[in-house]
């Protein structure tokens, strides 16, 4: 009995080691979903997706190409993985403002390519800063309450340190009574 449970066991390792276990790569398709945009700048971003709608694992090298209305290129250039998360890249500051028509395509064994229209602007500057008007008009806090807003917050810490000290001294006086009565 011993003989034959031993000998199972050492089949059943043969075969697991000699046949192939199908692991999360072998489940994915070679065949690759692109979702290809501007990013609101002169930037463009791809979103990679498996055809199950699963990220892929490994990161898988995309090419871009770019042609604008005047006649323009742009690349081939190699995409690098951003740092949002997986299947996700972004080239940057790389177009001119203007329309573009981009591809994007991943080499074999990959199946995948995708040509989109993308509009570029340029990209937003941050506010000016404010100026002195405004400065006061910030200072001058809610509801009208001036510069004073310290004033008025300090007061209401005076006023809750009072109340904590009226509520202390109350406590105190109970437990005088208290022993007090306890005496007599």
């Amino acid at each position: 009995m011993r003989l034959t449970h031993g000998l199972a066991a050492v089949l059943v390792g043969l075969l697991l080691a000699v046949l192939p276990v199908a692991g999360p790569a072998a489940a994915q398709s070679d065949n690759l979903q692109l979702d290809v945009a501007g990013d609101g700048a002169t930037g463009v971003t791809v979103q990679v997706t498996d055809s199950e709608g699963n990220r892929p694992a490994q990161v898988i090298r995309l090419v871009l190409t770019a042609t604008g209305a005047d006649g323009q290129t742009v690349g081939p250039m190699q995409l690098q993985p951003a740092g949002e998360g997986r299947g996700f890249y972004s080239t940057g500051p790389i177009l001119q403002p203007g329309d573009w028509q981009v591809t994007v395509g991943a080499p074999a064994p990959y199946v995948g390519e995708v040509t989109v229209d993308v509009r570029a602007v340029p990209a937003q500057s941050p506010p000016p800063p404010p100026t002195a008007a405004a400065s006061d008009a910030d200072a001058a806090g809610p509801a009208g309450v001036g510069g004073q807003t310290w004033l008025v917050r300090g007061g209401l810490v005076l006023l809750a340190l009072a109340g904590l000290a009226g509520l202390g001294t109350a406590l105190m006086v109970l437990l005088a009574r208290r022993n007090a009565f306890r005496r007599n």
